[in-house]
């Protein structure tokens, strides 16, 4: 017995030295693969990247119950005034101006500086006509009047460099908020850089694109001795608008005279 463990303890160290041993210490068949060993080296463990968070944006100041006082929404005069909003547009903004030009009457124009700077050929004809200039924003930013007061400066002055751009020296004496959604604040930087905020009395919502006889009659109905009438000439299909032009300016002329804003 001793013999017979003696000899299996031998023969157990040969298989062990021939690699026939496993890790755990038991022995492999015979014929059976081998257990590679790895080569690849283990991957370095990196330390997750600080996420950045953007500081939350102001919230927007709440709109007031009522518009403020100090806009401008009468001519002050008898003879009414027209203007037009959200250009100037390649579309439709030489059609308007044609027809002023055939009704001899002006208008003030309210222009978004987006626009103007793609298209400062027709400002210069704006001014060359003998129209007003208003500025309208950059993008026609229907909150800009509540956000805060460095972001609603950068926009006005950016409009403002864009139209003297295109027609330098030309006066801007006006700004009008999109949507007329004023805020006392957006007034206050208007006024700063030399601007009168400019609103209306008459709104024939042509912006809703109703028929050019809904918007000739509504302003019809509206209008009194000193209006603003807004209409629009950019923005998008203007084409009732521009239909009804010829009946609204006649009719307006006749009943009031149509004056240039002072």
């Amino acid at each position: 017995m001793q013999a017979r463990a003696a000899l299996a303890s031998v023969l157990a160290m040969v298989l062990a030295l021939s690699g026939c041993a496993q890790p755990d210490g038991t022995i492999a068949p015979a014929g059976a693969p081998q257990p590679a060993e790895s080569t690849t080296p283990p991957k370095p463990t990196t330390s997750p990247r600080p996420t950045r968070t953007k500081p939350p944006k102001p919230p927007l100041r709440p709109l007031p119950a009522k518009l403020p006082d100090g806009l401008r929404r009468n001519t002050g005069v008898g003879p009414v005034a027209l203007t037009f909003d959200d250009g100037p547009s390649p579309a439709w903004t030489p059609k308007v101006l044609d027809q002023l030009r055939a009704a001899r009457v002006t208008a003030t124009f309210c222009m978004v500086g987006h626009e103007v700077q793609r298209h400062p050929e027709l400002v210069r004809r704006i001014v060359r006509e003998g129209h007003q200039l208003c500025n309208h924003s950059w993008r026609h930013d229907l909150d800009l009047a509540r956000r805060p007061i460095a972001e609603i400066r950068a926009d006005l002055t950016r409009t403002n460099k864009a139209i003297q751009a295109a027609t330098p020296g030309a006066p801007v004496p006006f700004y009008r908020q999109p949507g007329g959604r004023w805020t006392k604040e957006v007034l206050a930087v208007a006024k700063e850089l030399g601007m009168r905020p400019l609103h209306w009395n008459v709104d024939p919502q042509d912006w809703g694109k109703p028929t050019a006889a809904t918007i000739a009659h509504r302003i019809h109905s509206a209008a009194r001795p000193g209006a603003i009438v807004l209409l629009h000439d950019g923005g998008g299909d203007r084409a009732a608008t521009l239909a009804a032009c010829p009946r609204l300016i006649a009719d307006l002329k006749r009943r009031y005279g149509i004056a240039r804003l002072r």
